[in-house]
């Protein structure tokens, strides 16, 4: 579900759609000479939106990081001098990668 809402909402006919909405919200709030409760429902619906965006944003990006390494582990496997070890290093514990990032560093010729 989220990752279909991701996919409707990146899309440019849903910023128009915002901005109509918006838009919208506005001139009936003018006919209506803005009653006291206008502003509570438009935070209270703004609220709830960025809410929910910030789920179907961190599920989006979750997603393509993880296609990502996919695409990276596969590239690795295909590398006859690749490191195979460097596969899914992703999942190592924080030390194992400091010491995998001070090695690399210690190997690489700066010249």
């Amino acid at each position: 579900m989220l990752h279909r809402l991701g996919e409707v909402v990146g899309h440019s006919a849903a910023g128009v759609a915002a901005a109509a909405f918006v838009l919208a919200w506005v001139a009936v709030g003018a006919t209506y000479r803005f009653p006291e409760w206008w502003a509570t429902v438009l935070y209270s619906v703004a609220g709830s939106v960025t809410f929910l965006m910030v789920f179907v944003i961190q599920h989006t990006q979750a997603r393509q990081t993880a296609a990502t390494q996919l695409k990276l582990d596969e590239l690795i496997r295909a590398s006859a001098r690749a490191d195979d070890g460097l596969i899914a290093v992703e999942e190592a514990p924080a030390a194992h990668l400091q010491a995998l990032t001070d090695l690399t560093l210690a190997e690489r010729d700066w010249k």
